[in-house]
């Protein structure tokens, strides 16, 4: 059973992580949301990530897990942005593709 995340993003110039090679580079709802997705359901964000590492061969395989099936759909709401995330992802691999696109730009708002 797939879950549920609720995700805001307060100010959305923010959401960028601490490395432009890998944060969001998006300015609209809809591209937020098709990059959240597309690092979900695929392994190029991690991949990025990895061969960035002192080490990548150390970096923990499970930590590249994705999920084909997950879907994610934005919503501006005034200034915010509102993400709705569906996905069988651990939540620390969740956690951490969210980390990479936004920083510490985003808000857990639900889990269900």
């Amino acid at each position: 059973m797939p879950v549920h995340y609720s995700i805001a993003l307060p100010d959305p110039a923010k959401a960028r992580g601490s490395d432009p090679r890998l944060s969001f580079t998006a300015n609209g709802a809809d591209e937020f949301a098709a990059q959240l997705q597309a690092a979900l359901r695929t392994p190029e964000l991690f991949e990025r990530w990895r061969n960035i590492q002192d080490d990548p061969d150390e970096v923990d395989p499970a930590l590249g897990a994705t999920d084909p099936e997950a879907t994610v759909s934005g919503q501006q709401a005034d200034l915010r942005i509102n993400l709705s995330v569906s996905t069988h992802l651990p939540g620390d691999v969740f956690k951490q593709r969210l980390r990479l696109l936004a920083g510490h730009h985003w808000e857990l708002r639900d889990v269900r």
